[in-house]
């Protein structure tokens, strides 16, 4: 039996303000209000995990004990079968110059290698999300998602962001970033956790 959300606010522990919306449209229906680690002066703790689980939960614990706040947390990336499983975790970093993230640079690194494998075709992959929502008491609940798909080359659209340009996702025959926002939103692995976060802590 998973533990329910009674608050009024529920804070999200991350700085990306395009996830920050995603999630309050996701958690309109239930008059709750949305609060971000930016806009609460929160520094973003080191993520020392090697799971999607691991550093989920380093960021909700981290935001719920500074705050007395629920917290929200969510560690994404994509696991490609041809490279066992990379980059995972280490997405983001796959995308860093040492100025910024750089994801042309991180999508043509992840081909080269595909390449450099000899990797067949259908080169699939999956887009996973792990949600932990964390109490300030250290009670946490955890919501894993996951998109199935394949990667495609050369990229195509300019929609959605990171790596959705050569992700072509089970079912379709266009990339998330040839895909809208909302759309794919209703569809991703970060929709497949929500439906269970959904599920488990508000129905």
């Amino acid at each position: 039996m998973t533990r329910k959300f009674t608050g009024d606010t529920l804070l999200v522990a991350t700085h990306n303000q395009g996830k920050l919306d995603e999630i309050a449209h996701l958690l309109e229906p239930f008059g709750v209000k949305v609060v971000g680690a930016k806009e609460m002066n929160l520094p973003e703790p080191d993520e020392t995990e090697t799971t999607f689980v691991g550093n989920a939960r380093i960021k909700a614990h981290a935001a719920a004990k500074a705050t007395g706040l629920p917290a929200l947390s969510d560690d994404s990336g994509i696991a490609i079968d041809a490279l066992d499983g990379a980059p995972g975790v280490y997405t983001a970093d796959w995308a860093e110059t040492g100025s910024g993230r750089d994801f042309v640079m991180a999508m043509t690194k992840t081909h080269d290698k595909l390449e450099a494998v000899n990797a067949p075709y259908p080169r699939t992959a999956q887009f996973c999300c792990t949600l932990v929502l964390a109490w300030p008491d250290g009670h946490d609940e955890v919501f894993p998602g996951v998109m199935p798909g394949q990667l495609v080359w050369p990229m195509r659209g300019d929609q959605g962001h990171g790596y959705d340009p050569i992700f072509q996702p089970d079912g379709y025959d266009i990339t998330f970033g040839e895909m809208d926002r909302w759309e794919k939103n209703k569809i991703s692995h970060r929709a497949d956790a929500f439906r269970k976060f959904v599920a488990g802590c508000f129905d």
